[in-house]
């Protein structure tokens, strides 16, 4: 753990599942620019490969994310196939 502006930060190890759909997640910043909006997804995906959450589509609903650049169905699917790789 670290600190970050007052925060324990958790760090989690390169080959983790957590890192694989943060960093995943993240590398979609052209698509999803707001950083909270990623955090909140990426917790959400780690969720849904605990078999806690819903399926890709309403996890990208629930969350009311800023999209920019793609359409909402492509972002599904960028996002279905990113999450099949990390699987």
């Amino acid at each position: 753990m670290s600190l970050e502006k007052g925060k324990v930060v958790e760090k989690h190890e390169v080959d983790s599942l957590e890192h694989k759909v943060y960093s995943f997640i993240d590398s979609l910043s052209e698509y999803i620019p707001i950083a909270n909006d990623r955090a909140r997804l990426s917790y959400d995906f780690v969720k849904y490969f605990w078999g806690e959450s819903d399926t890709p589509e309403i996890i990208l609903k629930k969350n009311k994310v800023k999209i920019e650049g793609i359409s909402f169905e492509e972002l599904v699917g960028k996002i279905k196939k990113g999450l099949e790789e990390i699987r």
